[in-house]
């Protein structure tokens, strides 16, 4: 706790957090509402549920070639505070568009707004990344799995309680304000150039289609050089096929299994539960990462979770299913917080943000093909229960890979840079 207090006291940190939080904030509540909108609406076609998902991942593949170069070449803090205010202004397109009824522009305005806010992370994350010491960069970690774990806790739940009381149109308009706020806190940072724009000064004209595919090589180039950031990789997409199947499979195992009459009450305690449990394993991966190694925190967090994922699938009383929900949750803190513990310490600040660039579209590919899928498959194909068990085997697998691959890289890693000064 102590360590939490000392981040927060860098105030540029602090600022960076709050808008990392109302900016997420802003992702959720409104497409939360959505879903629930649309399986009120559309009870008997579940696909729409899996296509509002795949409007939120599918648009890192249109963008993914600009993310990381953007956030190396141009001001880092002008992309994030942009971003806001694009997102705020797609917003309440976003809620003209639902007046009108037309879902195939609904659908557009939210790839829209998803494409734009694949901007933000790198370039926010970057940031933090030269703002604070190299020994601060696990605690920041925790403290933003501790947003997460806040959002698995109240973010379903937020959104349900906006689409019960304000209505699916105040929830989106609940989106537009938090949007505004993050943009606010991002332009009130008073943050180094050298932080800001550690390639030097660079406008969009600058950025032709050559500067972007060197810049781009350059990326691939220096991954593949670095084992641990390939391997790395590699779980990455495993990881994409998991937040695809979480995604949409904590709704659908409640409509068609196990409460189809309320199962939008027991999402929310899904929610709790399945916050609850990452809040409580965040403080016990925060506390715990200084006696384990950091490949340790992932392996132990990914076999934790798998298990109790295809353990949840074979149970039909919603008691034991809310208990194996809250244990699987308890490992996922684990591995956040060790890969964002150890990705800073060995990634160049001046390369963060295209390594940021190739993160994000390998999971989205894997994201949007796994809720492509399941669109297509299911309930025609595939049982509720099958989802889990891909799942939880996808966790298992990454975790046997990484109990192989990672050791060998925690013995002989070393930081690939210092971080830049604080400001």
């Amino acid at each position: 706790m102590k360590k939490f207090m000392v981040v927060f006291q860098n105030k540029n940190f602090a600022k960076l957090f709050l808008a990392n939080f109302t900016s997420q904030m802003g992702s959720t509540i409104g497409l939360t509402a959505f879903m629930f909108f649309l399986l009120d609406r559309f009870s008997d076609q579940p696909m729409y549920a899996s296509i509002t998902e795949l409007m939120y991942s599918l648009p890192t593949l249109a963008v993914f070639f600009l993310v990381g170069v953007l956030a190396d070449r141009m001001d880092r803090q002008k992309i994030a505070f942009s971003c806001d205010w694009i997102s705020a202004v797609l917003s309440i397109l976003f809620l003209v568009t639902l007046i009108i009824g037309s879902m195939p522009l609904i659908f557009f305005v939210l790839f829209l707004r998803s494409a734009v806010q694949k901007f933000f992370f790198p370039a926010e994350h970057a940031m933090v990344q030269g703002i604070l010491k190299q020994d601060d960069y696990t605690t920041a970690a925790g403290l933003n799995q501790l947003v997460m774990s806040l959002f698995m806790l109240f973010g379903n739940g937020l959104g349900v309680l906006a689409y019960w009381t304000v209505g699916i149109y105040g929830a989106i308009i609940i989106d537009t304000i938090t949007f505004m706020i993050s943009a606010l806190l991002i332009r009130s940072c008073q943050i180094q150039e050298s932080v800001r724009m550690p390639n030097g000064k660079h406008q969009l004209k600058d950025l032709n289609i050559s500067t972007v595919f060197i810049d781009f090589k350059d990326s691939m180039k220096y991954i593949l050089e670095h084992g641990l950031l390939r391997t790395l990789l590699i779980g990455f997409i495993v990881f994409g096929v998991v937040n695809g199947g979480f995604s949409v499979m904590p709704v659908f195992i409640l409509k068609y299994k196990l409460a189809p009459e309320n199962y939008e009450q027991f999402s929310i305690i899904i929610g709790m539960m399945f916050g609850t449990g990452a809040l409580l394993g965040s403080v016990v991966a925060s506390v715990i990462s200084e006696k384990f190694k950091l490949h340790q925190l992932i392996i132990m967090g990914l076999m934790i979770t798998g298990c109790f994922v295809i353990l949840s699938s074979l149970v039909t009383s919603l008691f034991l299913f809310f208990v194996l929900v809250f244990l699987a949750a308890l490992g996922l803190p684990l591995v956040n917080i060790g890969i964002g513990g150890w990705m800073p310490s060995i990634v160049d600040p001046k390369m963060m943000g295209r390594v940021q660039g190739w993160i994000s579209p390998l999971m989205m590919l894997s994201q949007s093909l796994t809720l492509g899928f399941i669109a297509y498959s299911f309930p025609a194909l595939l049982k509720v229960e099958m989802l889990y068990w891909m799942v939880g085997g996808c966790l298992l697998f990454v975790g046997v890979y990484y109990a192989i691959a990672l050791p060998k890289y925690s013995r002989n890693v070393q930081p690939q840079s210092k971080p830049l000064p604080v400001s």
